[in-house]
């Protein structure tokens, strides 16, 4: 597993394929996901050692310049964050609900790795700006008890939640939408 991940996000898409294109030959960084999303807007996520994450994104950065939307770089990231970017992630059984809102995805990225590490928790998924005007948001599952911790800590972890949820009990057919 990756020791750190990083993320750029710029508001063009033709600065953000050559943007990406610096980022990873700056470093020895792996290309985890380079896509657009909503609205028309461009994401590169990387992982990789953390100093060469952390130059890839200074890169990312210093190309994208004012496209620059967020970006982030989280050393020590939890390992269930990179499998629920990429939605693989599939609960044995789900508890309680917990939903994470943000303004940016690097937002709800920083968010699932604060709420992975808070309490014991799975991550469903982060979902990618795609198809929501390019915000992010984070399922989570787990005992209530736990749920609630989790987004107590991601609540602190950045300024661009726009809001939560905790839903004690969902129901069957909630749980079957959001697999």
């Amino acid at each position: 597993m990756k020791l750190a991940i990083g993320m750029v996000e710029l508001n063009s898409i033709a600065k953000g394929i050559e943007t990406c294109d610096y980022m990873v030959k700056s470093a020895r960084v792996e290309l985890l996901r380079s896509a657009t999303t909503c609205p028309g807007k461009y994401l590169i996520l990387i992982g990789g050692e953390t100093g060469d994450v952390k130059t890839a994104v200074a890169e990312g950065i210093s190309r994208g310049g004012g496209n620059v939307v967020d970006s982030l770089l989280l050393p020590n990231v939890h390992p269930a964050v990179i499998p629920a970017v990429r939605g693989k992630t599939q609960p044995s059984a789900y508890g309680a609900l917990g939903v994470l809102e943000t303004r940016t995805v690097a937002a709800a990225v920083t968010a699932a790795d604060a709420a992975a590490k808070a309490a014991n928790i799975v991550l469903i998924r982060v979902h990618i700006g795609y198809a929501i005007g390019g915000k992010g948001y984070v399922t989570l599952t787990g005992e209530v008890g736990s749920v609630e911790a989790a987004v107590e800590r991601a609540k602190n972890s950045t300024d661009r939640l726009i809001g939560t949820a905790v839903i004690p009990h969902p129901s069957k057919e909630l749980l079957k939408r959001l697999a």
